[in-house]
C-alpha cells in the first residue's frame, strides 16, 4: 500500500480571501472547478484546499494546533517574495536541527512554515 498525496483542508469563511492571498502573496493558481463551498489552490506539488466550516463541527475561527510546513529549493526567494505580503511570525534563520525556514500567517491566521535545508542552501 502507498499513500499518493495529502491535500490540507483549511475551513474558512472567506473561501475568496482565502485564495486570493495564496494566489498574489505566495504565487499559487487557483486549481479546478470550485463547488459550493470550496475551493483549491496549488503550486508545483503543493495542494491547499478551502472550504466552508463542517456543519457538525463547531467553528468560531480558524484554529490549527499546528503550521503547514512547505519544503522548498530556494528559501531566500521564497523569504524576499512573501516577507513583506504577509504577516511574519519569525524571520529567516538557520535552526541546528539542520533547516533555513521562516514563517508567515496567512489572511486566516494559519501559520505557515517555509524551509530548506540547509546543505541544499549552500
Amino acid at each position: 500500500m502507498r499513500f499518493t498525496g495529502l491535500t490540507p483542508t483549511l475551513y474558512t469563511r472567506d473561501i475568496h480571501g482565502s485564495v486570493e492571498f495564496y494566489v498574489t502573496a505566495l504565487g499559487f493558481e487557483r486549481e479546478g472547478p470550485d463547488g459550493p463551498g470550496v475551493a483549491m489552490v496549488r503550486r508545483d506539488d503543493v495542494e491547499i484546499m478551502f472550504a466552508w466550516p463542517n456543519a457538525h463541527m463547531p467553528f468560531e475561527s480558524p484554529v490549527l494546533t499546528g503550521a503547514l510546513y512547505i519544503h522548498c529549493d530556494d528559501v531566500d526567494a521564497a523569504w524576499e517574495r512573501i516577507k513583506d505580503t504577509a504577516r511574519v511570525c519569525y524571520p529567516i534563520e538557520d535552526f541546528d536541527y539542520g533547516m533555513r525556514e521562516f514563517a508567515v500567517f496567512d489572511n486566516n491566521g494559519y501559520l505557515l512554515q517555509f524551509g530548506q535545508e540547509i546543505d541544499a542552501a549552500s
